[in-house]
């Protein structure tokens, strides 16, 4: 079975917020996510007028994917909605998809 990736984008208003909110990733909940079944995890600050974070995980596969977003996932984003409520204007985008490959710099073709 292939991995799924999973991604969420987190648009903040303001360099306060993304700070909060990058703290809140790295101390907890990322390693929380780990814990429900990712492999691996990726945390991205993006370029641009508007501070944004792109965090990857990285699921062995659709089932672990799917246990995840039933069992662990609804808690996780009830703490995330009870710290960044939406009046605090912190918009957040989430996909997923299954990958189709992955290289390094150690990869022979």
């Amino acid at each position: 079975m292939p991995a799924i990736a999973y991604t969420v984008l987190a648009t903040l208003p303001d360099e306060p917020t993304a700070q909060e909110f990058e703290s809140w990733l790295v101390h907890g909940h990322i390693q929380a996510v780990l814990a429900g079944g990712a492999q691996a995890a990726t945390l991205i600050r993006r370029q641009g007028e508007h501070p944004v974070l792109e965090i990857r995980y990285l699921f062995p596969n659709q089932q672990a994917f799917d246990r995840y977003v039933a069992e662990s996932a609804p808690a996780l984003r009830a703490d995330g909605l009870h710290r960044f409520p939406p009046e605090r204007n912190v918009r957040l985008e989430r996909s997923s998809g299954v990958v189709l490959g992955a290289w390094d710099g150690q990869s022979v073709g």
